[in-house]
């Protein structure tokens, strides 16, 4: 894949960081889009979800619905050896 440009971020102390607006621009991520945040051993990758097609954006889909049926410290132990 062939790089088209190198810019630095700083994190904030809450995990944020911004996106200049050439490459937003440049990624096509508009205001209000939804992205996929894909951590590998060594990157993190930004995609526009729409980009990943219909698999992916249900997989994220569901992963959010469950995450709020699952969230508590009651299936945190019961899940935890597993």
């Amino acid at each position: 894949m062939k790089i088209i440009d190198i810019k630095s971020a700083t994190i904030t102390k809450k995990g944020q960081i911004s996106i200049p607006k050439k490459m937003r621009e440049n990624g096509n991520f508009k205001l209000g889009t939804k992205i996929a945040i894909i951590a590998f051993k060594d990157h993190i990758e930004l995609r526009n979800i729409q980009s990943l097609g219909n698999k992916m954006e249900n997989a994220i889909i569901s992963e959010e619905i469950l995450k709020k049926d699952w969230e508590s410290l009651e299936e945190e132990k019961a899940w935890k050896d597993l």
